[in-house]
């Protein structure tokens, strides 16, 4: 059976290193995973509660539903989560996309502790189905990817390689 697995980088800059960590993350996942990077962060409109929803918000919503499982990888911006992906998630605050679905926590920072207890503290809030051994801090990052993007650190492998087979395992159950 395919899995399916949305990944959303926190940073809009293209060459950043939590989208060479997602990158990382596709080789790392088994054949019968299939992990789709969200592309659509910079196209959402700031959140407000409206009835009419824009195109971009359904799409972003539809994507979600598609997905079994969520894996979020977010640098951390003045000791926070980056104000276009906290938009993204309050924009399904009301929907329920989140409910009980399983979902990684990845914070690529210089240090990420305050940005990663956010976010978790957010999805906790959208009901999100989170487990400890899916959430994967790693502070430095970059000194632990080369400038091609490649993970250099043996250590960092092994915590994306237990996060992705956990939240694989997760998603398995539903």
């Amino acid at each position: 059976m395919q899995i399916k697995i949305l990944a959303v980088s926190g940073s809009l800059r293209e060459n950043s290193s939590t989208q060479h960590i997602l990158n990382n993350l596709k080789l790392l996942a088994p054949n019968d995973v299939e992990i789709i990077v969200y592309a659509g962060l910079a196209e959402l409109p700031h959140f407000n509660d409206a009835a009419d929803q824009p195109a971009a918000v359904l799409a972003w919503r539809k994507q979600l539903a598609e997905a079994k499982a969520v894996v979020i990888c977010t640098p951390e911006y003045a000791f926070g989560v980056p104000g276009s992906l906290k938009n993204a998630l309050d924009w399904t605050v009301s929907s329920g996309d989140f409910g009980n679905k399983p979902v990684a926590v990845i914070t690529a920072a210089t240090v990420g502790d305050k940005a990663h207890a956010s976010l978790l503290l957010t999805l906790s809030a959208l009901s999100a189905k989170l487990s400890d051994e899916t959430n994967v801090l790693i502070p430095f990052v970059r000194s632990k990817i080369t400038a091609e993007g490649n993970i250099k650190d043996a250590e960092t492998i092994r915590a994306l390689q237990a996060a992705i087979h956990a939240l694989i395992k997760s998603a398995a159950t539903l």
